[in-house]
């Protein structure tokens, strides 16, 4: 055996690898972040999170009492433009940082709001990552369901159907999708909401629409439609529901 094979042998093995959880921390309130999700968080060396366009990251700030003062911080500035390439950019960076980290076998937590799958921007590094690492995702309860509960608005019963729409949608998309459906729920209104109600309005449906701003925190807002302000934040959602269920 020559000194070179010895000294092969003898050579600490490498860490293994670490496990990239993608963690749904809910809609805004802290105490609707799981227990799993709770547990995981409150025991990382690593939590990862995006952050938009330089501004706090509101996954962080739901977990923020969760997250060890100890742990390393991978944050993923992704920047606020039409172009996609920007925002690819930054999930590639930041798929690349938490590489190294797994890759030194640090578990590592990312931070997502609602649930990860559901609108999230976890999928984004889960595209990029699943299939070189072990990743688990974590369910988060999701705005459409914190809305519904704020509202106190059933969304579907027996067979019904439940259409979830984004609000940048054309206008004559989103008619023709409302009118075929039977309880819709509306996301991301923002500066799309004077289109929306004209939308609603023009089918007649404003007196069974909710308006819901910021689900679950404490400057919260739940009114009628009709009674809605006139601009909305990306944090709201529409809900709307025909009431086609016979069984009341």
């Amino acid at each position: 055996m020559t000194g070179d094979a010895v000294g092969d042998a003898n050579a600490p093995l490498p860490p293994s690898r670490g496990v990239l959880y993608g963690v749904g921390v809910g809609p805004g309130a802290p105490d609707l972040i799981t227990l799993r999700a709770a547990r995981l968080i409150a025991g990382a060396a690593v939590v990862a999170y995006p952050t938009l366009a330089g501004a706090a990251s509101f996954a962080r700030g739901i977990a923020a009492d969760l997250i060890p003062a100890a742990a390393e911080e991978i944050v993923m500035d992704v920047p606020m433009s039409v172009e996609r390439a920007p925002a690819q950019d930054a999930y590639d960076d930041g798929a690349a940082r938490i590489a190294g980290a797994l890759d030194a076998g640090h578990d590592v937590v990312c931070l997502c709001e609602g649930d990860p799958f559901f609108y999230g921007s976890f999928m984004y590094l889960f595209a990029r990552l699943a299939d070189r690492y072990r990743v688990e995702v974590v369910p988060g309860v999701t705005s459409i369901t914190a809305c519904a509960a704020r509202a106190g608005m059933p969304l579907a019963a027996r067979n019904e159907r439940l259409t979830v729409l984004p609000g940048p949608l054309r206008e004559d998309e989103l008619r023709a999708r409302i009118d075929g459906a039977e309880s819709v729920a509306i996301m991301k209104v923002g500066r799309h909401l004077p289109k929306i109600r004209a939308v609603i309005g023009g089918l007649g449906l404003t007196e069974q629409a909710v308006y819901v701003e910021r689900a679950t925190l404490p400057e919260e807002v739940v009114l009628p439609l009709a009674e809605a302000p006139d601009t909305a934040p990306y944090f709201s959602m529409i809900l709307l529901t025909k009431g086609a269920d016979p069984w009341l």
